[in-house]
């Protein structure tokens, strides 16, 4: 089996099993390509960035990896005013109430243009 040499921020260089880490890429676009391992001196999980050569190498010497990519939400068009503390401190007060939900529909109603 492949053994690997990481560098944990807590224990200094790690000796690792290549299923020991995982390989992480995302599929969008400016996002760096990381790996991550949990630490066999101190049990923390590591997370470390990768260039598309050390993914290429890890990969290929069969560390176990995954693709994933931002949220859709995150694309969405946004309007109104962004989230303020107050509005936040009114949510849990609404929630604190059985019927948050009818109250919370008949805000938007009050408050949705036609």
């Amino acid at each position: 089996m492949t053994t690997v040499r990481a560098q944990c921020p807590a224990c200094g260089d790690v000796q690792l099993q290549i299923d020991d880490l995982t390989v992480r890429v995302c599929s969008d676009d400016d996002i760096p390509s990381a790996y991550r391992f949990r630490c066999p001196g101190c049990e923390q999980t590591v997370h470390r960035e990768a260039s598309p050569r050390i993914v290429d190498l890890l990969v290929s010497a069969g560390a176990p990896h995954e693709t994933w990519s931002w949220p859709a939400e995150l694309a969405e068009h946004r309007s109104g005013p962004p989230l303020t503390p107050d509005d936040l401190l009114d949510l849990h007060v609404l929630l604190e109430d059985d019927t948050w939900f009818q109250q919370l529909v008949a805000l938007v109603r009050r408050t949705t243009p036609e």
